[in-house]
Parts: structure tokens; sequence; C-alpha cells
């Protein structure tokens, strides 16, 4: 499929926000997806994702969600970009990331080819914790989240955890995660399903027994082809049958 894209500007309040925007060379009308990065930015693999998932038939953007820390910030994987990514991360605030990525579904329902019954969303590492997070807000329809460290015991800027908000998820939510992730202990990915369970929230936990943190990235050394190939299949059936 031929692809058009773009570097656009989401205008939220007094911020303009960059983002990497994907769209389907068509005059069809179509869903929206939006991908939320890990704590590495807008770079190279989240571009891949994004115009995969417009491949898949679908306008995809990925909005710099360290727009407000650190503007046109991307990194690799190195010990180093791990540390600068954390103390973005740590910056972040959970009313401002729920604002700017309100601000990317208004400005995806301003295109014209966009379907405004709901948009989707995935995230992957700070990421999924982001898509958990902005699962409650009343557009978004499907979320999947990989691998969103800190779910349980953390929310950006707040010292009530994300997972305190389960209750609110308006749509349908898949989580995936990696059981060898040590930064996401097991009792925690039980405790982010009983919870979903709890307040009757459509939902799936999908949990891959060979696959750490960061296991549909290819360009690091914990990719498993195995279980990100299962993953992306699940994701794109949450898109395809909920948007």
């Amino acid at each position: 499929m031929k692809l058009n894209t773009d570097t656009v500007q989401i205008l939220n309040q007094d911020l303009l926000i960059s983002a990497y925007l994907a769209q389907p060379d068509s005059s069809e009308e179509l869903p929206a997806v939006i991908v939320v990065q890990e704590i590495f930015g807008v770079n190279d693999h989240i571009q891949d994702i994004t115009r995969r998932i417009a491949n898949e038939g679908y306008i995809a953007i990925a909005p710099a969600i360290y727009q407000r820390q650190a503007p046109n910030f991307t990194a690799g994987y190195t010990p180093e970009d791990v540390k600068i990514g954390r103390e973005y991360k740590n910056q972040t605030k959970a009313d401002e990331l729920l604002s700017d990525i309100q601000a990317t579904i208004n400005f995806l329902y301003q295109l014209p080819r966009v379907k405004k019954t709901g948009v989707g969303a995935i995230g992957f590492c700070f990421g999924g914790h982001v898509t958990y997070l902005t699962a409650i807000l009343p557009e978004i329809k499907a979320t999947a989240s990989f691998y969103g460290a800190g779910i349980a015991n953390w929310c950006p800027g707040s010292n009530v955890p994300t997972i305190a908000r389960t209750k609110d998820i308006k749509g349908k939510i898949y989580c995936f995660f990696g059981e060898k992730d040590a930064s996401i202990p097991p009792e925690q990915v039980t405790q982010i399903e009983s919870e979903l369970q709890k307040y009757q929230i459509p939902h799936q936990i999908f949990r891959y027994g060979e696959a750490e943190h960061g296991f549909m990235c290819d360009r690091r050394s914990n990719y498993h082809q195995e279980s990100a190939q299962d993953a992306w299949e699940k994701a794109l059936e949450l898109f395809k049958t909920t948007l």
C-alpha cells in the first residue's frame, strides 16, 4: 500500500506538539490509531510501527509526548539513552499526557478522512503505561498496551497509581506482558487483571513466557520474534473488530 507520511504540529492551547503522521494514499474514510512512544521518543522504531499500522488501513499518528520536556528528542537504546529517556519520563504529568492525547484526537477528528466514531491507541514501554492511562478518554475505543511498567504502583506526577483509574476505562483494552520482564513483576500483572475484571472492563491479558521487556522492538537485543508476531496479530484483531 502506498503511504503518505509527514511531520505535523498539533495545537494544544499554547503548546505545539510535533507528531509523525502516516496515511494510506486513498480517498476512503478510515479509522485512526494513536501510537505512543517508548522513553526513546518518536524514533525510527516508532515511526516504523506507525507506518505498519497505516499499511493495515488506518490513519496513524505518533505524537511526541516529551514535547514539553525535550522537543525533537529521539534516542537509541544505549544505557545513556535509557538514563536520559527515564529522566524525561519522570518529568511528565498525567494531566498533561491526557491533555496532549486528547489534543491528538481533536487533531485527527479535523482530518476529513478520519472516521469520527472513536480511535485506537497502541503504546510500548512508557507508552504502554500512557495508553492505559489515556484509555479513560471517551473517544478511545480500543487500547493495546505493551509492557507498561509502573501501572500498579506509579503514575506520572501523581501519588495515586494509574491502576486506580481502571474503573474509568471507556473502551476495550488488551495488555501484553513478557514473563521475563524484570521491570514488571508477575504479581503486578495479576493485580491489573484483577482490577479489569472487578470493574468489568472488556479486556484480555496476554503473557509471553519467553519474552523480556521491549520484546516488540526489533532494534533491541531482547526482541522476541515469535512473541512479537503473535502480539501484533492480536493488536490488529482488536482494532479490526472494535474500530
